[in-house]
């Protein structure tokens, strides 16, 4: 089966009769049973997937077929599907099937993708490796001795191995473009309610954003125009009509990049020069790409980690043994069927955010932590408006490392953290980022670049998101 890198060429070719949604789709299953040591699915919807192509293949000759035709596509496995069996990647929502779906599978299926399967995460999407899996680490397929990112690790390493066009994951700290950077693929986390987290299961209902992971900007703009838009189950939502996603013509953009980005401290030192390269290259392209310090980079990981902590003591106090999901063997009354299920159910990283975040919001403790963690989100993001007040965007790296060791820095949390050094400002601040692979390797790993742009301003961010990423600017749509 030949690789489709881009949809476009994809939908070509069913149109064309060079290929079939059915063929494919038989064709991803195989190389997903052939892949299965990578552990990026938890589950694949063989029987239905190829149901549903048949179904497709018959819309495409009759001229009737959707957006999306034939598009496969991966879901994370905290994004619902009724009738489906989601969990977090957690043993607390062990046996749990979905009993509704979320709006951005609705959507999907509305314009005619298959949905293949749902991928291994880092559980609740709380970690930067995908090794807190209650069902074992993702491992990338470029070095299965290293991580893949997370928390959406399977859903990049879904698309990284070919086992599907395109996947859906989740960011509120980076889990969905630090995974991308590590294995070469396009990652993208749209504004702040551009996208309905209906059906999302929540971690940091403030910070959670889903969003796209594929191989090319082009797709990534493509999904988003079938994704992005109001839903009134999502109140938090921008209730106005989404943007048209169709990549405009990019002209001469004015870029701030951060010093503390480009030479910090604990930043590879190839990534560093292939950082000087790319602003080089803009430069020469025409574009202005100013040098600017944001000195604040020590506060956000901290801010970020307070915030998101307490949002997920909350969230997750609901799965407690009663209702659904795992109850331990081992309760006796009302008390130790919530401390032993929870105990039991949950894993060592969700253990230790929920505990924190329970501090955080304690009596004593709450002015102390949470009420200057508000504050000083609200601080980054007026400093980061002053930056995107002056430039069309802030580049810097998405990661200041290539993917690391498995193991590597497992027992320790701060390290851990670390690794969202550059991701977590996009989440503080509600704005859209995108990863896209650079154009060289580290001991033969992938690393990103990212883009952040102001509020609302996904399309134009896309647009010259693809320009860095194919160095072809597009026409007028």
């Amino acid at each position: 089966m030949e690789a489709y890198k881009r949809y476009s060429d994809y939908r070509r070719d069913l149109e064309q009769g060079n290929t079939t949604v059915t063929a494919t789709v038989q064709s991803f299953v195989e190389r997903a049973k052939t892949y299965i040591h990578l552990n990026a699915f938890l589950e694949i919807w063989e029987e239905e997937a190829i149901e549903r192509a048949n179904q497709i293949d018959k819309k495409i000759k009759a001229g009737t077929a959707g957006k999306l035709a034939g598009m496969v596509i991966a879901l994370k496995d905290n994004i619902c599907y009724a009738g489906h069996s989601v969990s977090a990647s957690s043993k607390i929502l062990q046996g749990f099937e979905s009993l509704y779906s979320a709006t951005v599978t609705d959507r999907l299926l509305a314009e005619d993708a298959i949905l293949i399967g749902r991928t291994n995460c880092d559980e609740f999407a709380m970690g930067a490796s995908n090794e807190n899996s209650a069902f074992g680490p993702v491992l990338n397929a470029d070095d299965t001795e290293r991580v893949p990112g997370g928390s959406s690790g399977g859903s990049a390493v879904a698309v990284q191995a070919q086992l599907c066009h395109a996947a859906l994951g989740s960011d509120t700290g980076g889990s969905i473009r630090q995974p991308a950077s590590f294995t070469g693929t396009v990652g993208y986390k749209p504004t702040y309610g551009m996208i309905s987290r209906h059906g999302l299961l929540a971690y940091a209902s403030s910070f959670d954003q889903i969003g796209p992971i594929t191989n090319s900007v082009e797709d990534t703009a493509l999904l988003c125009e079938v994704l992005a838009g109001p839903d009134e189950f999502d109140a938090t939502l921008i209730q106005k009509p989404a943007p048209n996603f169709s990549l405009k013509h990019v002209g001469k953009k004015k870029i701030a990049y951060l010093k503390e980005g480009i030479d910090g401290e604990g930043i590879h030192p190839e990534i560093s020069a292939g950082m000087k390269k790319t602003i080089s290259e803009l430069q020469a392209q025409g574009h202005t790409v100013e040098e600017v310090s944001f000195p604040y980079l020590d506060y956000l990981v901290p801010c970020y980690y307070v915030l998101t902590t307490a949002e997920a003591s909350s969230n997750l106090s609901r799965y407690q043994g009663l209702l659904y999901g795992y109850r331990s063997k081992n309760a006796v009354d009302l008390e130790t069927t919530f401390k032993k299920s929870r105990s039991e159910g949950f894993g060592p990283e969700v253990k230790r955010r929920i505990m924190l975040g329970t501090f955080v919001l304690s009596e004593g403790y709450y002015d102390a932590y949470y009420t200057k963690g508000q504050k000083v989100r609200r601080f980054i993001t007026e400093k980061t408006e002053e930056i995107l007040s002056q430039y069309d965007f802030i580049l810097l790296p998405t990661t200041p490392t290539p993917a690391f060791r498995l193991g590597e820095k497992a027992n320790n949390p701060i390290a851990m953290y670390l690794a969202d050094i550059f991701t977590v400002q996009a989440n503080i601040t509600g704005m859209p980022a995108i990863s896209v692979p650079a154009a060289s390797r580290i001991e033969g790993m992938s690393w990103g670049i990212q883009l952040i742009a102001a509020r609302s301003n996904d399309v134009e961010l896309l647009s010259f998101a693809h320009l860095l990423q194919t160095g072809k600017a597009t026409h007028e749509a």
